[in-house]
């Protein structure tokens, strides 16, 4: 559902040098699988799904998201896709119920249908009790549910999270993990950019490590871990960056993960 081949994403800096945020990175996340991103801030993860969500458009290599390339058919990949992160905001004056009648209406939904979807993921997401409330009013842990609402009411078959927990205590962190494993259980395709290394050991099926824009390591967390000898994923992280670094790594990477 979502491939890359030797994707680039290169910028200029202010002294006319050249960042190379994504350096020829090239994955394959499946349906029904959590697909891990995991980097420190600045290692290209930010920039990934920039890319694959079409925000920016790639300086070289190709990919694909729902079967539609990123640069030929932007609006197909946006209409496949919902994408949250930890800085999505809400408008503040609207409230949950209000919010998601506007993105449906983005969304192409209508009538009964908008209403139907929107019944839906306030039922699975428990939004009854503050619907009806502004979202400015609301707490961290509601608003995040709103987020996550906004996120799916299109049933999209691709989700993309860019570090969904940052900032967040620990309830809420695990009612959005929570959600994301019962996302992967419907078939979804999901991308999940952390630098959390439980949560990426707990919910991914297979893990990318990036560092300064290029896959230092990819499979599940043992394999990584088998990978680098070492018995924690942390480890296992830490012992593959600094191999790859002194193989030759450049030392540039994106300005923000």
């Amino acid at each position: 559902m979502v491939t890359t081949r030797d994707l680039r994403k290169h910028f200029r800096d202010s002294k006319g040098g050249t960042v190379k945020a994504v350096d020829g990175v090239s994955i394959e996340a499946r349906p029904g699988e959590v697909f891990g991103l995991l980097g420190v801030n600045g290692a290209g993860k930010t920039t990934m799904l920039r890319l694959l969500s079409t925000v920016l458009k790639p300086t070289g290599g190709a990919a694909q998201v729902a079967g539609h390339d990123v640069v030929r058919s932007p609006a197909d990949v946006r209409a496949s896709i919902g994408f949250m992160s930890a800085s999505t905001a809400l408008y503040g004056r609207l409230t949950p119920l209000e919010l998601l009648a506007f993105f449906g209406g983005l969304y192409g939904l209508k009538g009964r249908d908008l209403k139907k979807k929107i019944d839906l993921v306030s039922g699975k997401l428990n939004l009854g009790e503050f619907a009806d409330r502004l979202c400015d009013k609301l707490s961290t842990g509601q608003k995040q549910r709103v987020s996550i609402a906004r996120t799916i009411l299109h049933d999209p078959p691709v989700l993309f999270f860019d570090e969904p927990t940052a900032g967040l205590d620990v309830v809420t962190a695990q009612t959005v993990l929570g959600f994301l494993s019962e996302a992967r259980g419907q078939g979804k395709t999901i991308v999940f950019s952390t630098h959390i290394m439980s949560e990426a050991e707990r919910l991914c099926d297979r893990i990318a490590i990036l560092h300064d824009g290029t896959i230092r390591g990819e499979g599940s967390a043992e394999d990584l871990k088998s990978a680098s000898g070492k018995s924690t994923l942390e480890d296992a992280f830490l012992a593959l960056v600094d191999e790859s670094v002194r193989e030759g790594g450049t030392g540039e990477g994106e300005s923000s993960s």
